[in-house]
């Protein structure tokens, strides 16, 4: 492999990981600033009130999608990787 197959294979690899984990952090995101703005309306500030929330919330975003990011994922590797260690 050249320097620049090795480059868009990794490049090809960060896009990759950004699909697949957007879901998940677009999640947390939403769900702590609506926990911390409630929190910050009703005066409570409890750790836990926006660590499980936040939590469950990624879990349940995580387990929606994963059919869809394994697809992606084996896609991924059946393409460009298999193909880069083969040397085809």
């Amino acid at each position: 492999m050249t320097e620049m197959e090795i480059i868009d294979a990794l490049r090809a690899a960060i896009g990759l990981m950004l699909q697949l984990g957007w879901p998940a952090m677009l999640t947390a995101l939403v769900v702590g600033v609506g926990i911390g703005l409630i929190q910050a309306l009703t005066s409570i500030q409890e750790m836990t009130l926006t660590f499980v929330p936040k939590l469950l919330a990624v879990f349940a975003v995580i387990w929606a999608t994963v059919d869809g990011g394994a697809r992606v994922l084996v896609a991924f590797f059946r393409g460009p990787v298999i193909n880069a260690i083969l040397g085809i």
